[in-house]
């Protein structure tokens, strides 16, 4: 029987090389995988048995958190983390023309972000312009002398790469999450969680974070995302190291956030792999 993966497409993405490789990590038995337009997209399709697993973008170590995927994850209760892997992110810029006749440079927002300071400096007259996607970009762009891409150079087809690697951070790179529906693992490096707060008072996040200090869990993030429900208030993603056998103590959490928290969401314990 064969395993549905949903990804980020169309193929050629960076989401695509990440998806083959959680499958293969987390041993998916007869993976097909299947691009989506859009991260939301991704998620909802887990969510609505259009497939059995999915993999997005969750953090990059330049933009930061992947905001889609973090409101995606918030809005459905029952979706959880089998899996996690660092790729590392190399730019590179494609045309049909040349560097002298560029004039809109196309890719999604976090690749242009992500090369934001190169753009400027080498190409500033360049109109930025968003795609879903990097391997879309790439698409969209083949044949024109004045268009050009920022996508990966493996997935540069027919076109020219014009400059490689022009991400200005030498060491970017991407997490990403497999994700399923599936019960929650017990074992694992890595755990992650998010709640929002009874009361936006005085001390109130720092007593939901002093629960986790207090049974000696490092907490490797933290991250703010709007409820969308009023001003002011958040919701609070976190994410924490599981060495020495500290699974039984993440257990512990829900009980004693309960009394501060609105909302608690366990997204379970995994693996995380390092860059490959």
């Amino acid at each position: 029987m064969s395993t549905r993966v949903a990804y980020l497409g169309p193929k050629g993405t960076y989401a695509e090389k990440a998806a083959k490789a959680l499958a293969a990590l987390e041993k998916l038995e007869s993976p097909e995988f299947s691009p989506c337009k859009g991260l939301r997209s991704v998620v909802d399709n887990l969510a609505n048995n259009l497939c059995e697993a999915a993999v997005v973008p969750i953090e990059n170590s330049v933009e930061g958190g992947v905001t889609t995927t973090l409101d995606s994850l918030w809005r459905h209760k029952n979706i959880f983390i089998h899996r996690a892997l660092v790729l590392p992110i190399k730019h590179s810029l494609m045309s049909s023309g040349s560097i002298s006749t560029i004039s809109e440079v196309l890719s999604h927002p976090q690749a242009i972000a992500q090369c934001s300071q190169w753009l400027n400096d080498n190409i500033p007259n360049a109109v930025h312009l968003p795609t879903n996607s990097t391997a879309e970009a790439i698409r969209m762009v083949k044949g024109s002398s004045f268009r050009a891409a920022i996508g990966s150079k493996d997935a540069s087809d027919e076109l020219r790469i014009l400059a490689y690697p022009i991400n200005d951070i030498e060491g970017n790179c991407t997490r990403f999450v497999l994700l399923s529906k599936n019960n929650i693992k017990v074992d694992g490096n890595k755990a992650s969680m998010a709640f929002s707060l009874k009361s936006n008072s005085p001390g109130a996040l720092l007593k939901a974070l002093n629960c986790i200090a207090n049974l000696g869990l490092n907490m490797s993030r933290i991250e703010s995302r709007p409820s969308k429900r009023e001003l002011g208030e958040y919701v609070f993603f976190i994410d924490l190291d599981l060495n020495n056998n500290k699974q039984k103590d993440f257990e512990k959490i829900t009980k004693e956030l309960s009394p501060l928290c609105n909302q608690i969401i366990n997204f379970g314990c995994y693996f995380g792999s390092e860059v490959e």
